[in-house]
């Protein structure tokens, strides 16, 4: 076996390279005896066939299964202490009407950020009481909105905010339920730009502040202060990060305790999944424990009752249930100064279509779909159709040396954050999500054509952009 100079340390040379990685495939995904992948008992190329290409594929009993565990393994954990939780779903990881259905027959909260997630929770039919808002910068019109609905909690992210939210409740005679967001300053081990508690940052108030924004709340007869409420950033595997929000955030809950009840804490979510076989990301369970240990040990050392916890894991439930189904095209042999050859393996999306690897350094993985194959295994890097060399879908990883153009190619764990980020970049069309459940495949999110994009251009007369395809 000769190992490729261009492969980054961590990328283990494959015996196979059709193999399925557990941590990193739904748990309905597997390979058929002629080596096809198949999902909950359907075929990449049937999938393929009837939908087309680029295509996000979503399991959804594997969804299930993982909203279901989160929201049994944080009741277990805290009844366990004598207090309770609520798991919300973050809605923008992924949201569609199915998805909000999903989860919430699970017994999820769904926690939405903008006033087009509050707008697909209820046309969903979700209970507005279950939603949470969030929002670093809600509009007058949006906090309308939620106030209005009913919505049961809005996250106060700044001081303006209060009086805007009271304002509202008011208008509509109602008593509106809030949190006040913290900037605990922890540090989570993530990327730059997912770490969302440093001081430098948009999202929050300073531990400092809050005494006073809480004082303030409270004398406000339009609002119920619920708690305080941290998120110190997105796909963190360690513990410790939680285990210091938690410590931080319960001393301040019990100093506040002296002028009136706080229900609920919300620790919020950030919970890692596996991208390659090399992450090794926390169960939930565990995740539950060590919060429900933190969180009872603390409570005990300041004397203070155990109060109602909250988390709002999204990219631990709906990312590895999808792999994202793509057509391979141009296959290119590149000699990298003059010592290794890097193979590209162009296909039909891209960065439109996921931009976590140009926006983050993601690492994801990926494996040939309509076939298996005894070639041996050749490291590659597969790349989209737009112009940018940025573009990159799969920084490095092994398929089988024989892939060829026309070959499908699975890419796993693209649940969260690729459709909701995705763009119309080079006027591609956003993919169609299907779900796959029991030996069948249904249409949830349609593919964006090309009259879909003309429509907006208002330089086109109707019956031009009606004809597109």
């Amino acid at each position: 076996m000769t190992v490729n100079p261009l492969a980054p340390s961590w990328l283990a040379h494959p015996e196979d390279a059709n193999v399925l990685p557990p941590a990193v495939w739904s748990q309905n995904a597997s390979r058929s005896a002629s080596g096809e992948i198949v999902v909950a008992g359907v075929a990449a190329t049937d999938l393929a066939a009837e939908f087309g290409t680029p295509l996000y594929v979503v399991d959804e009993a594997d969804v299930r299964a993982r909203a279901s565990d989160a929201r049994e393994s944080f009741d277990r954990e805290f009844a366990r202490i004598g207090s309770a939780a609520k798991v919300y779903y973050a809605g923008k990881a992924f949201l569609s009407a199915e998805v909000a259905r999903w989860v919430t027959e699970a017994g999820l909260f769904i926690d939405v950020c903008s006033g087009g997630e509050l707008a697909v929770a209820l046309a969903a039919g979700v209970d507005p009481a279950r939603l949470g808002f969030h929002g670093n910068n809600k509009s007058l019109a949006e906090i309308d909105r939620a106030v209005s609905a009913g919505v049961g909690v809005i996250i106060i992210d700044s001081l303006v905010e209060i009086e805007r939210v009271a304002d509202a409740a008011a208008r509509h005679s109602r008593v509106q339920q809030v949190r006040l967001r913290l900037n605990s300053g922890v540090h989570a081990h993530t990327h730059e730009y997912l770490a969302t508690a440093r001081e430098d940052q948009k999202f929050g108030i300073t531990l400092a502040d809050a005494p006073a924004a809480v004082a303030r709340i409270r004398e406000l007869g339009s609002l119920r202060f619920l708690g305080l409420h941290s998120h110190i950033g997105s796909q963190i595997f360690e513990a410790d990060g939680f285990v210091e929000a938690a410590s931080r955030l319960l001393a301040l809950h019990a100093e506040l305790l002296r002028d009136g009840p706080i229900p609920e804490l919300n620790l919020g979510g950030g919970f890692g999944i596996a991208y390659t076989s090399a992450d090794r990301a926390l169960p939930v369970s565990t995740i539950a424990a060590s919060l429900a240990e933190i969180v009872s040990s603390e409570c005990a050392r300041l004397g203070v009752p155990v109060p109602v916890i909250a988390v709002e894991p999204g990219r631990s439930i709906v990312g590895p249930s999808t792999f994202s189904l793509y057509e391979a095209g141009t296959i290119k042999d590149v000699l990298v100064e003059g010592t290794a050859v890097r193979r590209y393996v162009s296909v039909d999306g891209g960065m439109s279509d996921n931009i976590r690897p140009a926006l983050y350094g993601a690492d994801y993985s990926v494996r040939l779909a309509n076939r298996g194959s005894d070639a041996d295994p050749t490291l590659v890097r597969v790349v989209g159709k737009h112009c940018e060399s940025g573009d990159i879908v799969v920084l490095a990883d092994y398929l089988p040396g024989d892939v060829r153009p026309g070959d499908l190619l699975a890419v796993p764990a693209t649940g969260a954050y690729c459709w909701s980020l995705a763009s119309n970049y080079n006027y591609l069309g956003r993919p169609a999500v299907v779900a796959v459940l029991d030996g069948r495949a249904r249409l949830i999110v349609r593919r964006e054509t090309e009259a879909d994009l003309l429509s907006r251009d208002a330089g086109l007369p109707d019956h031009q952009s009606q004809g597109a395809a």
